[in-house]
C-alpha cells in the first residue's frame, strides 16, 4: 500500500468509536474516541427532534391532500438530524480535537450536509405546531411583529446571508480564534454555532429561489464554491502548521501535522466544492423544468423561464 494510500485511511480508522475522550491530546496518549456530547447538546438534538415529531403528528390530520410532502419534508429533516449528531455526538467530535482533518469533516457535515438538509425539512411549521395553543398564538404574534420581519427579512435575502456566511468561515479560520476554540469548550460551541447558523442563512436563501432569483443564487453557490475552496488550497499546499495548538497529537494517527493540515484542507476543498456542484446543478433543473410545490407537491410552470 503506498504512502499516500495509507496516510489518508488512517482518518477513518481514527474515527472508529472507542471511549471518551476531551479536546487537543498529546502524541504519546492513545486515542480514544467516544460516542456523547455535553449534556446541553444532547439535550439540543433531542428536544428538536421530539418537537419535529410531535409537531408532525398533530398536523398529519390536517393534511389529507398534503402527506406525501409532509413525509418528504420529515425525511429530509431527518437526514439532517443525523448529519449534525453526527457532527456533534459521534467519535467525531472529540476527534476533531485531536486531528485537523477530523475537525474539518465536523464541520463540512455541518455546513454542507446537516443545513442544507434541515432547511429543505422546513422545521419551523412541526415545531409551531408541537406547542400548547398559547404558546404558538405568542409565537406566531412575535414572529410577525414588523421589527423581527424586517431582520428576518434581511438576513435571509441573498446578499446578506452570503456575506455572513462568508465572514464566519473566515473569520474562524484565523489562527488565533481557531486556536483559542480548541482549548476552550465556550468558544468552541461558538465556532459550532458560527458555522451551522450562517450556514443554514445561506441555504434558507439559495434553496428558497424561484423564478427570476434563481440565476443569482446560482452566482452566490458558484461563489462560495470559490472562497471555500481558496481556504482548501490554503490549507491543503501550505508548507507551515496553522494551528500549532495541536501538537505533536496528529502523529499518534500515523500522520505529522502538516500532512493533517493539508488532508483538512483537501476534504474542504474536493468534497466541499463537490456539495456546491450538486445544490448548483438542482437549482438548474428547477430553473430549467417546472416547480414544484414542496407543500402541496403540485407543479406550475417557472416564472423565470422564458
Amino acid at each position: 500500500m503506498s504512502p499516500f494510500f495509507r496516510q489518508r485511511c488512517v482518518l477513518v480508522a481514527a474515527l472508529l468509536p472507542a471511549a471518551a475522550s476531551a479536546h487537543v491530546a498529546s502524541a504519546e496518549a492513545t486515542p480514544r474516541l467516544g460516542w456523547g456530547a455535553e449534556p446541553w447538546v444532547v439535550a439540543c438534538l433531542a428536544l428538536s427532534l421530539l418537537l419535529y415529531g410531535a409537531g408532525t403528528a398533530r398536523l398529519w390530520p390536517r393534511q389529507v391532500l398534503g402527506r406525501r410532502a409532509m413525509l418528504g419534508r420529515a425525511g429530509w429533516f431527518a437526514a439532517g438530524w443525523l448529519a449534525m449528531a453526527a457532527a456533534l455526538a459521534s467519535p467525531l467530535d472529540p476527534a476533531g480535537g485531536m486531528m485537523f482533518a477530523a475537525h474539518m469533516v465536523q464541520h463540512e457535515l455541518l455546513m454542507i450536509v446537516a443545513a442544507p438538509l434541515l432547511v429543505l425539512g422546513q422545521p419551523f411549521g412541526p415545531w409551531m405546531w408541537a406547542l400548547p395553543g398559547r404558546v404558538r398564538g405568542a409565537l406566531g404574534r412575535a414572529v410577525h411583529w414588523r421589527p423581527w420581519q424586517a431582520v428576518w427579512r434581511t438576513i435571509t435575502a441573498p446578499l446578506p446571508a452570503w456575506l455572513i456566511h462568508f465572514a464566519g468561515l473566515w473569520v474562524w479560520h484565523a489562527p488565533p480564534l481557531f486556536q483559542l476554540a480548541l482549548r476552550s469548550d465556550t468558544v468552541h460551541a461558538w465556532q459550532h454555532a458560527s458555522f451551522l447558523f450562517p450556514a443554514l442563512l445561506f441555504w434558507w436563501a439559495v434553496l428558497g429561489a424561484r423564478g427570476p432569483r434563481l440565476g443569482p443564487a446560482l452566482v452566490y453557490l458558484f461563489t462560495t464554491m470559490m472562497h471555500t475552496g481558496a481556504l482548501g488550497a490554503l490549507f491543503a499546499m501550505s508548507d507551515n502548521v496553522w494551528y500549532p495548538a495541536y501538537g505533536d497529537a496528529p502523529l499518534a494517527f500515523g500522520l505529522t501535522p502538516l500532512e493533517d493540515q493539508q488532508l483538512g484542507g483537501l476534504i474542504m476543498w474536493v468534497p466541499g466544492g463537490l456539495a456546491y456542484v450538486i445544490a448548483g446543478l438542482v437549482l438548474c433543473l428547477r430553473w430549467l423544468g417546472p416547480v414544484k410545490n414542496t407543500w402541496t407537491g403540485s407543479s406550475h410552470p417557472n416564472p423565470g423561464r422564458s
